[in-house]
């Protein structure tokens, strides 16, 4: 990312402009000019020098560290946004938000119902299984009784047989990459954590195919996919998957979608009409989506 000297410079002038000494525990004094801060607290607060700070609202200073930055956003009181574009104008990646983690915000699960007849999951961004409705129950089976760290579906992918009998044979090595490739990324932006961690240890044990795909380094965020679904009542259907990220980016929101004009449209149509029920006596036990 270039970093936009003239854009940063701006907007640290206005963002010291806008705050209030008493805001920071500084006294007012009586012979201040203007009311937000002046340069040199600032760089007292930032714990920088007074120079550089200067030459940072003039346009004219080298690249600042993300160190520096994060000491600025504190010592300006930005809010996490304004934070992230301070960021992005420097020329350097917002740090990660807070993760959601496994709780899913009850206007998230309200959305989810209210797709109705589309079938949609709610994915951590490690592939844990959130929540789903019941049009994705219908088409990738019954997974209600999976609990735990088995309720991921690159786990079960890796794992399970039955969920790879849900996709053509021609399939499974696209699906299996693109699994691996998704939580590299995942991987990646938590910073090797705990739980990314002892996932993938236990992603190398369910055998070589897994530690094969690892070891490519392949890196691709899941954001829109293709797929084919073998059904017992429907046969093989086609749906495209659109990947709605949330704002705290390790929760994800998969939308099933026929391709228009598609037969998968009946298809769609007849799974409405089947309802969960009917697929749970059907399907192979615990298929997901991939």
């Amino acid at each position: 990312m270039d970093m936009d000297r003239r854009e940063l410079a701006d907007f640290l002038r206005r963002s010291r402009a806008r705050l209030r000494p008493r805001e920071v525990g500084l006294p007012t004094g009586p012979r201040r000019r203007t009311p937000g801060l002046r340069r040199e607290e600032v760089s007292q607060l930032a714990g920088m020098s007074a120079d550089y700070y200067m030459r940072l609202e003039q346009a004219r200073s080298p690249q600042p560290s993300a160190q520096l930055l994060g000491a600025l956003a504190r010592a300006l009181r930005l809010t996490a946004d304004e934070r992230d574009h301070l960021y992005v104008l420097a020329g350097h990646r917002p740090p990660a938000g807070p993760l959601a983690g496994e709780h899913v915000r009850p206007g998230l699960l309200h959305l989810l119902d209210r797709l109705g007849d589309t079938p949609a999951q709610i994915l951590g961004d490690l592939g844990d299984l959130l929540a789903h409705n019941a049009a994705a129950e219908a088409l990738f089976g019954c997974v209600c009784t999976v609990d735990g760290p088995d309720r991921n579906i690159v786990w079960r992918w890796f794992a399970d047989p039955s969920v790879r009998s849900a996709h053509p044979e021609d399939e499974h090595e696209r699906i299996g990459r693109a699994h691996v490739a998704d939580l590299r990324a995942a991987v990646a932006r938590r910073g090797h954590d705990a739980a990314s961690a002892a996932l993938v240890r236990r992603l190398h044990g369910t055998g070589g195919e897994f530690t094969r795909m690892w070891e490519l380094h392949e890196v691709a965020v899941r954001r829109t996919a293709r797929m084919r679904v073998r059904h017992p009542e429907l046969g093989t259907a086609e749906f495209d998957a659109e990947v709605l990220v949330t704002p705290a980016e390790d929760q994800r929101l998969v939308v099933y979608t026929p391709p228009p004009g598609s037969r998968s449209v009946e298809a769609l149509e007849l799974l409405r009409v089947i309802g969960p029920e009917t697929a749970h006596r059907s399907h192979a036990a615990g298929a997901t989506g991939s």
